[in-house]
């Protein structure tokens, strides 16, 4: 059989399976409501969860910034691509959440995934070790196999299981790696507990923060929403564990992400991370709004505490309705408010249901989940307001009801 025909087969299999995915097109800015695939839709799909991707001071950065330095950077940061913007970002960054480090260092890579599988590829090799959640994203996973280390998950959360891995290992370095809030459950890693034993088994934690950042801990981050309780007057031995990766996509609006470590840390990656050396710089216009955004973040506390009135809203609402036992909502206090149906035929139908009914919930299936944890994955803003979440809930409960 010709490859085509392999890949046609494939194809149809994942039909059969439901399990093909398939782009609508957005033609308007993120917000509560879009425009995609021509209709106006009540948005609950992106991951926007401060409304700072079409906020008016957000474009204006970027229009001066491109009036100043151009739209492309031309090269990567190592050869002739690192800009103002870029270097300005970085010290600012390092600034907003390095406080767990007495010697901070920012690094902007392009994306997430970048970022994390330069950190884990520069810091791991054969003789080494990679400890991971296995509701981890795929980009850790990833990273994990392409640093040719040993790659030993414990169970989700298990800070027992965790031990007794870390216990029994022989490996040169050791590496535990974590979402700090799970992109697909919502629920928030045990990161206190993560970095006793991290300190107790000679370990770094790489906390990959991507849908904590902006949100969690005034806008600096789970590390600083789940820590700030350990700190005492002086910082342990411990905080120059954490390398933190935040994203700058979701709740900061823009793209790209960065890792903030000990300077130590962040040099040897300048040197070593291959997703940062050989790749073409961000554009400068981008670091420029994402300066602008940093300064929202943390000068804005009414956006998180909206956020945080939608989440309650919602989660009231849909106890207060009667859903098919097949339903869950997942306990989660974040953005993410998975609910699960278990099958991916139902859970697109029920997305489908919404859709007529000018609702855009996005259904989640394997492998992006476990099999048979087809979810919708119900994402909320600080743009919604309490008439979209009731509107939303009111719908889910025809369709329950249907």
């Amino acid at each position: 059989m010709s490859l085509l025909n392999e890949i046609t087969a494939d194809l149809a299999a994942l039909d059969t399976q439901r399990a093909r995915r398939v782009r609508k097109i957005v033609a308007s800015p993120q917000g509560s409501r879009v425009i995609v695939d021509g209709r106006e839709m009540l948005h609950f799909g992106s991951n926007d969860y401060l409304g700072l991707a079409n906020d008016p001071r957000l474009r204006a950065a970027a229009k001066r910034a491109i009036d100043r330095h151009g739209v492309g950077a031309g090269a990567s940061h190592l050869v002739s691509g690192h800009f103002s913007p870029h270097a300005e970002l970085e010290e600012a960054l390092a600034c907003f959440v390095g406080d767990f480090s007495e010697r901070p260092r920012a690094l902007l890579f392009s994306t997430g995934y970048m970022a994390n599988l330069g950190v884990v590829t520069a810091l791991l090799g054969r003789d080494d070790a990679l400890f991971a959640d296995k509701l981890n994203h795929a980009c850790l996973n990833d990273a994990a196999l392409l640093s040719r280390a040993q790659f030993i998950r414990y169970p989700h959360a298990s800070v027992a299981a965790l031990h007794e891995r870390l216990t029994a290992s022989r490996a040169r370095r050791r590496l535990i790696a974590t979402d700090a809030v799970f992109s697909m459950d919502g629920d928030i890693a045990p990161l206190p507990e993560l970095l006793e034993l991290a300190l107790a088994h000679d370990a770094y934690l790489l906390v990959d923060d991507a849908h904590g950042f902006g949100v969690l801990g005034e806008g600096r981050g789970s590390v600083e929403h789940c820590l700030h309780c350990m700190r005492a007057a002086s910082r342990s031995p411990a905080w120059e564990r954490i390398i933190y990766m935040g994203t700058l996509g979701k709740a900061a609006g823009v793209a790209g992400a960065f890792v903030c470590a000990h300077e130590t840390l962040i040099e040897w990656l300048v040197q070593k991370a291959r997703t940062y050396i050989f790749t073409t710089a961000s554009p400068p216009a981008l670091a420029e709004a994402l300066q602008e955004s940093l300064a929202i973040i943390g000068g804005e506390a009414p956006r998180r505490e909206r956020l945080l009135t939608n989440i309650a809203r919602l989660r009231e609402r849909l106890a207060a309705i009667v859903l098919p036992p097949s339903w869950r909502l997942l306990p989660s206090s974040s953005a993410i408010q998975p609910l699960v149906m278990g099958d991916n035929a139902a859970t697109l139908a029920v997305s489908r249901a919404l859709w007529e009914r000018g609702i855009w919930v996005p259904a989640i299936r394997p492998p992006t989940v476990p099999a048979g944890s087809a979810r919708l994955r119900i994402t909320l803003s600080s743009a919604h307001d309490a008439a979209d979440i009731d509107d939303l809930v009111a719908a889910l409960a025809e369709v329950a009801a249907a």
